[in-house]
Order: structure tokens, then C-alpha cells, then sequence
């Protein structure tokens, strides 16, 4: 017969605070490859329907968008969840070939660094120009 895991109940909702390093990558991976699926979407939603009728539409919608204060900051928070979802899809890679085993945490610690880095790096970069 196989062992059961007592999980907890829904209701105990201070479990959380007891989440590893590997727990919150594993839910941070996934968000990220949530939130980069829904901008796909997006983005060929916005696209297509600025393809539709006329290259003057597209070239409006395009300037239009870019002029907007809060799409440079989502281009922003883009940059970082693509970053992020990347450093930690390679951290993945190596630990699945046995590389970095003992450093999880670490490396897991160092991607959001490095994420944080080049997110706040890229900040005047997107937001050239929009003031």
C-alpha cells in the first residue's frame, strides 16, 4: 500500500510562509510562463487587428500604444517576467543534468538578483522619451 502526505487543509492558509526556495521558483516559473502566454495572446490580438485594414492603422495603433506611460511600464514588467521565466528555465536545465544540485537555492536567489538588475537597468531605456 503506498504512504499517504497529510497536505494540510485549504483553510491553513500560513503554509506559505513555509514554502522553500524550490517551492516559490516553481510557482514564480509558472506564473511567468502564465503571464507570457497571455501576452502572446495579446500581442496577436492587438496585431492582427491592426493588420486588418490598412498599414496606416497599424503605424497608429503602434505610436499610439507606445505614447501611453503605463504600456512602457508593462513593457517593463514584460522584460522582467521573460528574464526571469528564462534564468530560471536554464537554472532548471542544469539542475535536471545533475549541475548545481547542492546550490538550488542560491542560483535560484541569484536569477531573481540578476532579473532585478536588468529590469531596473532597462527602466530608462523603455521609458525614454515618454515624459
Amino acid at each position: 500500500m503506498s504512504e499517504t502526505y497529510n497536505r494540510g487543509t485549504v483553510e491553513d492558509v500560513g503554509r506559505w510562509t513555509e514554502f522553500s526556495a524550490g517551492m516559490w521558483a516553481w510557482i514564480f516559473h509558472k506564473f511567468t510562463g502564465w503571464v507570457l502566454v497571455g501576452y502572446l495572446f495579446t500581442h496577436i490580438a492587438v496585431l492582427s487587428t491592426a493588420t486588418a485594414s490598412d498599414p496606416t492603422v497599424y503605424n497608429q495603433t503602434l505610436s499610439g500604444l507606445e505614447s501611453l506611460l503605463v504600456v512602457r511600464i508593462l513593457e517593463v514588467g514584460l522584460l522582467a517576467v521573460a528574464v526571469f521565466h528564462i534564468l530560471n528555465g536554464i537554472r532548471l536545465l542544469l539542475v535536471d543534468l545533475g549541475i548545481g544540485l547542492q546550490a538550488q537555492d542560491k542560483s535560484f536567489y541569484a536569477s531573481l538578483i540578476l532579473t532585478g538588475a536588468i529590469a531596473v537597468a532597462s527602466v530608462p531605456t523603455f521609458l525614454a522619451g515618454a515624459f
